[in-house]
């Protein structure tokens, strides 16, 4: 790893630690294998529990802003769950390869994922948010040099990225919220 993604993943992770006072982190060194592995080399997963400031989990990725910043500004990407699980380990890692590799991510995108979110759920996309959860506070990420964002990417349904499609993002968001969905419910009813 070289000095400066040493430094970003660093200052990530201080982050994290710093937002998540009071929870239990683990950082976890993601290694997406051999054909993938030059897309996003220093990928680190944190791996935050329950606390105080949050009864769910939460998994953040940190590496893609060394990977990807431009003029000292890049993306982390977080994402909420019922459970600790290995699953939402290997979705961040998917994300960030995604990201990586081609697929530029940004506010408003929504990344197919190809199967249900987890076994028997409807959710088959993530859709690139604030991170409402959590707040501004989470979101903007002083690194050397610049700043990491930190988007939310929240489990959404087909319909609901069709519904996006056709009717605009914050339509969506609109619904989402009318609807008082629970984020981290991975059963819960297509709001489209």
């Amino acid at each position: 790893m070289s000095d400066a993604r040493v430094v970003a993943a660093e200052a990530v992770e201080r982050h994290i630690r710093a937002f998540f006072e009071g929870h239990y982190v683990e950082v976890v060194d993601y290694d997406l294998g051999p054909e993938r592995r030059e897309v996003v080399p220093d990928l680190r997963v944190l791996v935050v529990g329950p606390g105080p400031r949050s009864d769910s989990w939460a998994y953040v990725t940190a590496g893609c802003w060394a990977t990807m910043e431009k003029d000292g500004h890049g993306l982390e990407f977080v994402m909420t769950a019922h459970v600790r699980d290995q699953r939402f380990i290997e979705l961040m890692a998917m994300i960030a390869y995604y990201h990586c590799g081609g697929h530029q991510l940004s506010l408003q995108h929504s990344m197919p994922i190809g199967e249900p979110w987890v076994p028997g759920s409807t959710c088959d996309h993530l859709l690139v948010s604030l991170p409402y959860l959590h707040g501004p506070d989470l979101e903007h990420c002083p690194v050397p040099g610049g700043h990491a964002r930190i988007l939310w990417t929240l489990p959404v349904t087909t319909a609901e990225i069709e519904f996006r499609r056709r009717h605009g993002h914050e339509a969506l968001e609109q619904r989402l919220d009318e609807a008082e969905i629970i984020p981290t419910d991975p059963f819960r009813v297509s709001v489209a």
